[in-house]
């Protein structure tokens, strides 16, 4: 969806536009669509065992499901998983092979990296790497960190797995060193200002919410900041008082939407955009025509918080 239908009337979209996203909500619901509208399906269903064949429509969750999940899908459109929910049958990639291994090992050579340093990461990867990818240097992702590497790498290419691992000796090695994380960075990050924050995207996970409302704990944003997550994660997180805590914090708490390839953020209402996702900075700046000002989200609450 490209809102958020409990509080759509604030954002003054076209009706024309709403009109038309509840047509195509309406139609999956009759085809017996469970109507989750979430970019992180792996965060509110169980998965399934190991090994399954799967279709996966959002490209983060495709590479999280196959690198994570160890699941087999390709990077599908939503035509194409619609397709393949219809009839049980999906093309049959390298990705669905058992045997598929990678040829190409990025060796991490950043010291002490963030989240929006595993996003450039995944950016770079997607622009260089085939199918599948393998990254050396990386022992451990937190649940964030994972996600922005995720949503980089189904941002830049065709790239839809990895793995963390040293690599075959026989493989193409290539470095992802501070001289390429700077030229993703200056590709990307086109301001130093900005009139908007953006968190969520891929979409925020209890977790995530539960850290932030933590790191905003006694604090409040200086301007607008958006915040993206399921319904199915947001109806916890009321429960648990997130939400209220997050909204003293100057946030819009949004479900069933996130910041790509929505009209809420628009060239006419925003300059410029502060995110640290690398997959809402190619779309804002690409699709939405504003600018980026990327940062970790450390850095976020520490400068952009009063």
């Amino acid at each position: 969806m490209g809102f958020d239908i409990d509080n759509v009337s604030n954002y003054g979209l076209d009706n024309e536009f709403i009109e038309k996203q509840n047509s195509i909500k309406n139609s999956y619901e009759k085809m017996g669509v469970i109507p989750s509208f979430s970019c992180i399906p792996y965060e509110i269903y169980d998965l399934p065992k190991k090994g399954t064949q799967v279709s996966f429509a959002e490209t983060n969750a495709a590479i999280y499901a196959n690198s994570i999940g160890n699941l087999k899908t390709n990077k599908e459109s939503a035509f194409s998983a619609l397709a393949s929910a219809l009839t049980g049958k999906s093309p049959y990639s390298d990705l669905r092979k058992d045997s598929e291994e990678s040829n190409l090992t990025i060796r991490m050579k950043v010291s002490e990296p963030n989240e929006l340093t595993f996003g450039m990461l995944g950016f770079f990867a997607g622009k260089i790497a085939d199918s599948s990818v393998t990254i050396s240097g990386v022992k451990q992702l937190d649940k964030r960190s994972c996600k922005s590497l995720c949503g980089g790498m189904g941002t830049s290419g065709l790239c839809g797995k990895f793995t963390l691992d040293e690599g075959k000796n026989d493989s193409e090695k290539v470095d992802f060193d501070k001289k390429e994380m700077e030229n993703i960075y200056d590709e990307l990050n086109t301001t130093d200002s900005s009139d908007l924050i953006t968190l969520g995207s891929p979409q925020l996970g209890l977790d995530e919410l539960s850290d932030l409302t933590s790191m905003l704990h006694g604090k409040s944003f200086k301007k607008r900041c958006m915040v993206f997550c399921p319904r199915a994660i947001q109806k916890q997180a009321r429960k648990l008082g997130y939400n209220d805590d997050l909204k003293r914090a100057g946030c819009e708490v949004l479900s069933d939407c996130c910041i790509c390839l929505t009209p809420l953020i628009s060239k006419k209402d925003v300059d410029g955009v502060t995110t640290n996702s690398i997959k809402g900075a190619y779309y804002l700046k690409n699709s939405n025509g504003v600018d980026v000002n990327l940062k970790p989200l450390s850095k976020i609450i520490e400068e952009e918080t009063k």
